[in-house]
């Protein structure tokens, strides 16, 4: 936590604020700001009304990319914090206010679909569109993004892109950053720049990457042009084993994609992650899950190819309807937020996880020195009631697990934190990085992951050093994300 650099006090800036856009575009309602101060990643103390600050002076909504510009120049005039944000769906600090008097900068009002080029295939949107309104209407065109997180009934664009996000069928269609053609972002000095859509460039490094992944701490993202795909869900086939260990699917997920085989589903869960998903049927072993998807011919390829996969591994099919009955049901939203909510209150128990990835010839090791590490290190392991894995992306040269844990809390709520989740994050970031692999896959590194940002990138930390210092150089964008907050 840090006191703000600003000479203008917080009425000031609120009032500077108002003036700009505005009294409709600021809103300084104390619930709605102490609510903003943090994330998902204090979930627990969040739902019990603890928010220990500090908070920002003023969610600001803008209307458009120039008065994006517009805040971000005043912001930067005077030293004031800025937290970048849109769908509110971040799981890793990256929302905290960690500076007093922060603005927070909301983009959810710039929410028109600009263009659907069905000629060209891309789709453009302004950082506040939801993922989930604009895949329903380019589904209703018959065509489709592609990026499905689970986050996809709340997510909006200009998030996804910040947080380098992935979707649920990323081994087909990629994940965000592969999807981005071309994009506007707004820099901490309020200059607006446009990365025009190109099908590949070679005219130096790629610098759509200075901003994908960016997590709000170098520009804010205004606008985004993705591409799109032809949705054909009548080719769909769907493929679920059991498997007696965890390595078998592995094995099996490893050989489809290194053969060059895509399906948009390829996942394999351990026994204690697949009682949550697959009580039904897992049977107490491990889980494995495929979807064949695309063109028919591409779909019935992949669909052998994975029959074929397992006719040599030792296995039992699971019904595909019963696949199908997951996929369809693969997304939260709102009410499963608020479930989740009354839940904890009820009973003091919950779930959280840490996304990691490395090679294929790691994978089973690290899966098992975690599970070691915490059932063998863990201070309250005996709190736990669930703890498992899967892997959920996959690639040529290795995959991502998802590290998921459950318990029932014996502290208090504001010392949930410190107690039980960040020590279980610390075992399964330590054990990635340790075995030559990434501390984070997908979520970001947030405020809660940035003890371990010069261990994650050794030498080319200087890169990203030198990238903030020259886009950022009062250091006013998201304080505390990407790099630990300098007091």
């Amino acid at each position: 936590m840090a006191d703000s650099l600003s000479f203008l006090g917080r009425a000031e800036i609120v009032a500077r604020l108002s003036d700009m856009l505005g009294p409709d575009a600021v809103d300084t309602n104390e619930q709605s700001l102490r609510e903003a101060s943090v994330d998902r990643f204090k979930k627990y103390s969040a739902v019990h009304g603890i928010f220990d600050g500090p908070f920002p002076c003023a969610i600001v909504y803008p209307r458009d990319t120039e008065e994006v510009s517009a805040v971000l120049r005043f912001a930067n005039d005077n030293l004031v914090a800025i937290v970048p944000r849109t769908g509110r769906t971040a799981t890793e600090g990256g929302l905290e206010t960690v500076v007093a008097d922060s603005i927070v900068l909301d983009g959810s009002r710039m929410d028109r679909v600009l263009k659907i080029d069905t000629q060209d295939m891309m789709l453009t949107v302004q950082c506040g569109v939801p993922l989930q309104r604009v895949e329903d209407e380019v589904r209703a065109l018959g065509y489709t993004t592609g990026h499905s997180p689970q986050s996809k009934p709340l997510a909006q664009y200009g998030g996804l892109v910040a947080t380098r996000s992935i979707g649920q069928f990323s081994t087909l269609y990629g994940a965000i950053e592969d999807m981005v053609v071309g994009l506007e972002a707004v820099l901490a000095d309020g200059t607006i720049t446009r990365i025009k859509n190109v099908p590949r460039r070679a005219a130096g490094p790629d610098i759509r990457h200075l901003v994908i992944g960016n997590e709000g701490a170098f520009a804010f993202v205004t606008e985004v042009t993705v591409k799109l795909w032809p949705y054909q869900p009548e080719n769909n086939r769907y493929f679920g084993f059991l498997t007696e260990d965890f390595g078998t699917g592995v094995d099996a997920l490893r050989e489809l994609v290194v053969q060059g085989y895509r399906p948009s589903v390829a996942r394999v869960y351990s026994p204690e992650d697949a009682r949550q998903h697959f009580a039904h049927f897992h049977d107490g072993r491990n889980v494995v899950i495929l979807v064949a998807e695309g063109p028919r011919r591409l779909a019935d390829a992949t669909a052998e190819a994975i029959e074929e996969v397992f006719s040599d591994r030792q296995h039992v099919r699971v019904e595909d309807s019963l696949v199908q009955q997951w996929f369809d049901n693969l997304n939260w939203g709102q009410d499963k937020i608020d479930r989740e909510k009354a839940d904890m209150l009820a009973h003091s128990h919950l779930g959280y996880t840490t996304e990691v990835s490395v090679d294929w010839s790691r994978v089973v090791e690290l899966y098992e020195s975690v599970m070691l590490r915490v059932r063998a290190e863990f201070a309250h392991a005996d709190d736990l009631t669930m703890l498992g894995a899967h892997s959920s992306h996959s690639y040529q040269t290795g995959t991502n697990l998802y590290f998921v844990y459950d318990y029932t809390i014996g502290c208090d709520p504001r010392d949930e934190i410190t107690q039980y989740h960040e020590p279980l994050n610390a075992i399964v970031v330590e054990e990635a990085l340790r075995l030559g692999g990434s501390m984070v896959h997908h979520h970001g590194i947030g405020k809660y992951r940035t003890p371990w940002t010069a261990e994650e990138h050794g030498s080319a930390l200087e890169l990203l050093v030198r990238v903030k210092k020259a886009l950022d150089p009062h250091g006013i964008m998201n304080p505390g994300t990407i790099f630990p907050l300098e007091r």
